[in-house]
């Protein structure tokens, strides 16, 4: 598959340098690298004396080749690959098993709107393959998730994962944390899902067919944004689908700011089906999210304003 087929558009109209704190003090020097993972183009931006940049830099592109390795569905030899082509992993590590937590989390307080076994449905609805057939295999709740007794993680027959609605999310936190970690104190990491050390940065959010349609600010916080119309599969589907094939997307894009970019990325994705008092009700459940941005079919904006 093609970079095209994430369930996410995003574009950042403005990534400017941070507000201006009061002080006279000049700017710290700003290096940018770009790059490519999990099928996503990559920005890492960092304001801090090159002597340090460079070195955590080094450090970030390692954490997102632990994640490329992993949960990439564009390489052949990833564990992912692996899984869906076996059917079982025997034994997982600390990234896997946080992966399948929140994965398993998201798929419950969603309802089963979040589900990783659509990838046969997607594969189905991108080739002309049968639709019905590979619907059948979508469901979460018969895939054999690690136990105290298991450590692996074993798919049902013809099932296949997909972490596309939340992989890149984990990656940015991961990366985000590796940053901090090292002592930078104002990061952008942008992987299509955005996470910010300091702030504010200003972002502006756009929609494939309405254009710009938001300008946010994040400090110390995470967005992700979801647009079923950013792609049509073969068979004329969004992109982004509901596990059972109920329904169309009450949304045209759906932008989530929150605590983490992994529950923001994930939520984004299934709150494209939600009614705005349905995706009220999931992300207090979840917890850690601040607010909705919503543009409906029409054009029109709301705001949902998360009180947990």
């Amino acid at each position: 598959m093609s970079a095209l087929s994430r369930r996410r558009f995003l574009t950042i109209a403005a990534c400017t340098a941070l507000a201006g704190s009061g002080q006279s003090l000049p700017p710290a020097p700003r290096m940018t690298w770009r790059g490519t993972a999990l099928g996503a183009d990559v920005s890492i931006t960092l304001d801090g004396p090159e002597a340090l940049t460079r070195a955590t830099l080094a450090r970030a592109r390692l954490e997102l080749e632990a994640y490329e390795a992993r949960f990439s569905l564009f390489r052949p030899d990833s564990d992912l690959v692996r899984l869906n082509t076996q059917g079982e992993l025997p034994d997982l590590d600390a990234r896997w098993q946080d992966m399948l937590g929140l994965s398993d989390r998201l798929h419950r307080a969603t309802n089963g709107a979040f589900d990783p076994t659509i990838q046969p449905l997607w594969l189905a609805h991108a080739r002309g393959g049968d639709v019905r057939a590979a619907r059948a295999l979508v469901g979460w709740q018969r895939v054999a998730l690690p136990t105290d007794a298991r450590r692996g993680v074993r798919l049902a027959a013809g099932q296949a994962l997909s972490f596309n609605g939340i992989a890149q999310g984990m990656a940015t936190d991961a990366v985000t944390a590796t940053l901090k970690a090292a002592g930078m104190q104002r990061v952008m990491v942008d992987m299509g899902e955005t996470a910010a050390l300091g702030g504010p940065w200003h972002l502006g959010v756009a929609d494939p067919d309405r254009g710009h349609f938001a300008t946010v600010q994040l400090k110390n916080r995470a967005m992700a944004v979801s647009s079923p119309m950013a792609l049509r599969l073969s068979t004329g589907a969004q992109h982004i689908l509901h596990p059972q094939g109920r329904m169309q997307a009450h949304w045209s894009s759906v932008a989530v700011i929150a605590r983490s970019a992994s529950v923001a990325d994930g939520f984004s994705t299934a709150a494209c089906f939600m009614t705005k008092a349905e995706l009220q009700a999931c992300a207090i459940r979840l917890g850690g999210i601040d607010r909705v941005l919503l543009l409906d079919h029409h054009g029109t904006r709301d705001t949902v304003l998360i009180h947990s």
